[in-house]
């Protein structure tokens, strides 16, 4: 599941609709996820949601739509949540503004985990997306309400969760101009 429902605020316009390279930050998240594999792929859409789902024409997902989009991150991952399928036994949680999670590390949260109530990226001492959640810890996420709730959960679960680690540079998000400029910089070659 991609997280794509939020306003930018930070930013000062839509970051979702940035580019990067040839594309947006929306549709490389997006392709990412499938390049790994992901099936089926939420994208949960909130702001500006008609918007982003033109940018996501042509590619096999599925939009889900946030309404509480502006109450935070917490209500787009139970909106996620709750369109999960019923025959699938995980949620791999991606967030759209992070342009150095490759392929690869999706792939490989996916392919080592074995069960485990949660596996978790781990960049140096920090704890980001991919985050793969079981079905077990669905009822929890669904229950989440205020602010850190999500993290609360791995929080609880940390002990049980696999973790995997990724070189710190990875975990750069997007959140202001200058991470913008920095992405292109680095993800161009310029």
């Amino acid at each position: 599941m991609l997280l794509a429902a939020g306003t930018s605020s930070r930013m000062g316009e839509n970051k979702l609709f940035l580019r990067l390279g040839d594309t947006t930050v929306l549709r490389r998240a997006a392709q990412t996820a499938l390049a790994a594999g992901l099936d089926p792929l939420l994208v949960v859409l909130g702001h500006q949601s008609d918007r982003a789902r033109a940018e996501l024409q042509g590619l096999a997902c599925k939009e889900v739509l946030n309404p509480e989009y502006e109450s935070g991150m917490n209500s787009s991952l139970r909106a996620g949540i709750a369109a999960v399928p019923a025959d699938v036994a995980a949620a791999m949680v991606l967030l759209a503004d992070m342009p150095f999670v490759p392929p690869e590390m999706v792939r490989q949260v996916a392919k080592r985990w074995s069960g485990e109530p949660l596996a978790v990226s781990v960049y140096g001492e920090v704890v980001a997306p991919p985050i793969l959640y079981s079905r077990a810890l669905f009822s929890e996420l669904m229950e989440m309400t205020a602010g850190d709730c999500r993290k609360r959960v791995v929080k609880q679960h940390r002990n049980e969760a696999l973790e995997i680690s990724w070189p710190a540079s990875a975990l750069a998000d997007l959140d202001v101009p200058a991470d913008v400029d920095r992405a292109r910089s680095e993800l161009e070659g310029g």
